[in-house]
């Protein structure tokens, strides 16, 4: 049985995407992105929503970030061979091939996944992952801590059903 992971970049205190919804104060270098290489590799599928994929459609569709570095080369050709299904109400078409459209996040369609797949499958952007940890199914984390604190913006947990923050204390330690 597959596993399904949950990946995601994240800062200090939590957040992963500043108040714009942007991320790219988390790019990684080359040792970064070659551990995530390493990482996704063995994936088989990579689940989405809408605005994730849109930011990750670019690894098809864009050939000018493939020619930036060996890494971005190989993170390209690993996206490109892995199936993706896109949960959206309002995407109407899909630019990527080995992709499809799922209009509804189902989590018996998903358990089956797991349970058929010969590869683990990975869950990206917070709303949909909140979903997937709500129907419990969510195996492993993956989570890549950037050492800078946002202060606000999107935070890692902030669609899970009752998500709240414990309490922070005065060195910046969340609970």
């Amino acid at each position: 049985m597959a596993k399904l992971i949950y990946s995601a970049i994240s800062s200090l205190d939590g957040y992963v995407a500043d108040e714009d919804g942007n991320f790219d104060w988390a790019a990684p270098d080359e040792e970064v992105h070659t551990f995530i290489n390493d990482l996704d590799r063995p994936l088989g599928t990579y689940l989405y929503g809408r605005r994730m994929y849109e930011t990750m459609v670019g690894w098809e569709t864009d050939p000018t970030l493939a020619e930036q570095s060996p890494q971005m080369q190989d993170f390209a050709q690993i996206w490109q061979a892995a199936d993706k299904i896109v949960y959206s109400k309002s995407l109407e078409a899909v630019s990527t091939t080995r992709t499809r459209i799922e209009r509804d996040f189902a989590p018996e369609a998903v358990r089956r996944m797991k349970t058929e797949a010969e590869r683990d499958l990975i869950v990206g952007g917070p709303v949909l992952a909140a979903q997937a940890f709500e129907a419990g199914l969510v195996d492993e984390c993956h989570l890549r801590v950037h050492e800078l604190a946002r202060e606000c913006g999107v935070e890692i947990g902030a669609s899970v059903e009752g998500y709240r923050r414990s309490r922070e204390s005065s060195a910046g330690l969340v609970e």
